[in-house]
């Protein structure tokens, strides 16, 4: 990473060398990476797990793809009791069995992360949004409060635009090109500040993790199926949950935030009216999904 210079660093960092101990300082890091562990599943898969906070209630937050327990971890910096944060198959540490996968078996990771800690809320996060719609399509009644940040799909598939994506982060990991993946993950910070500290930390950090673990090309089966056979079975859920969608986001489409909120008997829907929630409005999201899980 020290030969790595794209993007340009940002006015009043270093400008010859790429990041290092000079990158720098100022703006909001993004959070360092904490020891974590790794449990094994009753379906087998050996999953990467991390548990901080105490007590209850217990919260699991499962994370979009390609993503992973360090960009997941500030939806919960607000949320109070235990929180567990954990990698899907194929990202990480964690296992990746012998493919094709289908949501389901996200589905199955989740439940076996939620039931070893006897957690009784749920976060998803794009990706982990849809294994948790999933897994309620099937145990309707496993959960007390839902939070879906950013659903990407229900019953019916990605957009083109959204499926081309995810290929070409795939294909960038896997032959381990630096600057297409900067390319790919540098779309999802606003341009206004796309040359900031903040996203420069960013960026660092997500490259650092996806070139240091890489992304198993079996994750390329889920790019076109869908996360429920069929959004009437979420007629049954009993939980009460908060659907998060934004106008203007590609990658998780409006549309299926609303589809979503709409087939939850007890649903509550928020919509922010730009993308990059992460960047524009990061503690207004934070203190809306805590209000609601405390």
């Amino acid at each position: 990473m020290r030969d790595f210079r794209w993007p340009p660093p940002p006015d009043g960092g270093p400008r010859t060398y790429g990041p290092g101990p000079s990158a720098p300082r100022t703006g909001r890091p993004a959070l360092p990476e904490p020891a974590t562990e790794i449990v094994t599943t009753p379906h087998g898969a050996r999953l990467e797990r991390l548990v901080t906070g105490s007590g209850r209630p217990v919260t699991v937050f499962a994370h979009g793809f390609g993503s992973g327990i360090a960009t997941t971890r500030p939806l919960g910096s607000a949320v109070t009791g235990s929180k567990v944060f954990f990698q899907f198959r194929g990202h990480g540490r964690s296992d990746a069995p012998p493919g094709p996968w289908t949501y389901r078996d996200l589905a199955r990771d989740l439940r076996a992360v939620a039931d070893l800690s006897n957690a009784g809320r749920a976060v998803g996060v794009s990706l982990g949004a849809g294994a948790l719609g999933r897994l309620l399509t099937e145990s309707p009644e496993r959960f007390e409060r839902v939070v879906f940040f950013l659903p990407a799909v229900l019953d019916e598939a990605r957009p083109p635009a959204s499926t081309e994506r995810l290929h070409h982060l795939l294909d960038a990991v896997g032959v381990g090109d630096i600057s297409a993946v900067a390319d790919v993950l540098s779309a999802e910070i606003p341009p206004a500040v796309r040359n900031t500290p903040a996203s420069w930390a960013y960026l660092r950090q997500r490259i650092d993790q996806l070139m240091r673990d890489g992304l198993a090309p079996e994750l390329a089966d889920l790019t076109g199926e869908v996360a429920v056979p069929d959004r009437a079975a979420l007629s049954r859920v009993t939980a009460r949950a908060l659907v998060i969608g934004c106008v203007g986001d590609d990658l998780h489409p409006v549309a299926a935030a609303e589809a979503l909120a709409a087939a939850l008997p007890k649903a509550e829907l928020h919509v922010y009216d730009r993308p990059g929630v992460f960047w524009t409005n990061r503690a207004d999201l934070r203190d809306r999904i805590s209000t609601f899980l405390n």
